[in-house]
């Protein structure tokens, strides 16, 4: 799997939250100002090169669908983030965000509950 573009990745989301879609109804779904329907037809187009969007044909019309979950993308992202710039480390990782985010004791507790929840069997 690649990174997506930020539009790529807008479009994404889209299908994700519709779950499938012709290109005038992922226009809709788009804020203002949406883009031309030929724009968003491209992407998609792409996206399906890309192997990340399926479709259904209707005569020249396409149904089109994601092939790959929004957990999956998060997942891929998370892990070159963590790749890319934390040397795979998740105390560099959680460090991180301790610094820049201000994690509360409140949500270093939650933290540590969720660490615990994952040792047991």
């Amino acid at each position: 799997m690649r990174e997506l573009t930020k539009a790529e990745e807008e479009i994404m989301r889209v299908l994700w939250q519709i779950g499938k879609g012709f290109v005038k109804d992922v226009l809709a779904e788009l804020p203002d100002p949406k883009p031309a329907y030929n724009t968003v037809s491209t992407i998609i187009r792409i996206l399906e090169k890309k192997e990340l969007v399926g479709y259904t044909a209707y005569g020249k019309t396409h149904e089109y669908f994601p092939l790959i979950t929004e957990e999956e993308y998060r997942r891929f992202q998370t892990e070159q983030l963590m790749e890319n710039y934390f040397d795979n480390s998740l105390k560099k990782l959680v460090s991180f965000f301790v610094r820049e985010k201000n994690l509360s004791l409140s949500e270093a507790d939650d933290i540590i509950k969720l660490l615990n929840q994952q040792k047991k069997p």
